[in-house]
């Protein structure tokens, strides 16, 4: 009776990670992919003709699957707003909860939480801290940005300086790839909440705002924009740590917490240099480069 159990356990739990797995990533993939595309075109759009119409902000012509396509970016006003309107969060959404299902259902109740070899804390004493850290992280980083939203290059500077910090303190209580993989799991949450916590209630007041003829709330939408950039760098990190797994020489490195400080840092040069597309920021991907080949050497 254990026995058949056990097997149809093994058979549910494989088909649920693989299920899940694939949700996750086609989900990822639509909230990634319509990141990338809207810093693109915010740093792309071209100014509007002399006598064109005085509320377009930027538009871009593009070609694309054998049609032409107009965007255009522009100021809508009182009681001009459109009334279909396309909001990007369900993508966040369903991203964040097959990956929280594949957290509990490969770590949590997989037996892979804490190292083997040698624990440093029980799996229910990890499982409790790992949870906990999911709240906090959140309250730390939303208060942190709170009150730096003005002095962003120190908000930057203590954002990594944090981030190195909790990657080596859970290197200390998990076992190697849970560790990494709470990095990542950690970073999801905040990019979800900045989603729904930040940019959603941002989006709402400027629509109702415009539908009233009030005057809108810059401060919620400069906060909303800020927060849709942190989303876009946090991107690179949480797909490598994706992928971290089958790479036994990053997580598994006895330095694995600076391994992956180094590409964190690595990936922030790329992605600036792909949002900014300018020959003075080149400079930052020659050294993401450097990074990634020297520890290619050193793990080897």
């Amino acid at each position: 009776m254990g026995e058949t159990f056990s097997q149809n356990w093994a058979w549910v739990s494989e088909w649920l990670n693989l299920v899940i797995r694939w949700a996750h990533i086609v989900a990822g993939i639509s909230w990634i992919g319509s990141s990338f595309y809207f810093m693109w075109l915010d740093a792309s759009l071209e100014k509007p003709a002399k006598g064109a119409d005085d509320k377009i902000i930027g538009h871009l012509w593009m070609v694309h699957s054998g049609g032409f396509y107009h965007v255009e970016k522009r100021y809508v006003g009182a009681g001009e707003v459109p009334p279909n309107l396309h909001w990007f969060k369900w993508e966040a959404a369903f991203t964040w909860l097959t990956g929280f299902a594949l957290l509990m259902l490969v770590y949590y109740s997989g037996g892979i939480l804490v190292d083997e070899g040698a624990p440093t804390v029980g799996e229910g004493t990890a499982a409790v801290i790992g949870l906990a850290l999911f709240p906090i992280s959140w309250f730390v980083y939303d208060q942190l940005w709170m009150r730096l939203e003005r002095n962003r290059k120190f908000g930057y500077l203590l954002s990594y300086l944090l981030l190195v910090g909790l990657t080596y303190g859970l290197t200390l209580v998990f076992g190697p790839r849970a560790s990494y993989i709470h990095v990542g799991a950690i970073l999801g949450t905040l990019m979800v909440l900045n989603v729904w916590v930040r940019i959603l209630p941002a989006q709402r007041e400027m629509i109702a705002a415009t539908q009233a003829g009030n005057p809108r709330n810059m401060v919620l939408g400069e906060r909303a924009k800020g927060r849709s950039v942190h989303n876009n760098y946090m991107t690179f990190p949480v797909i490598f740590i994706m992928i971290s797994s089958h790479f036994p020489s990053t997580y598994g490195h006895a330095w694995n917490w600076l391994v992956l400080a180094a590409l964190i840092l690595a990936s922030a040069g790329i992605r600036h240099h792909m949002n900014v597309n300018k020959k003075q920021t080149l400079w930052m991907v020659w050294a993401a480069i450097v990074i990634i080949v020297s520890l290619g050497y050193l793990t080897r």
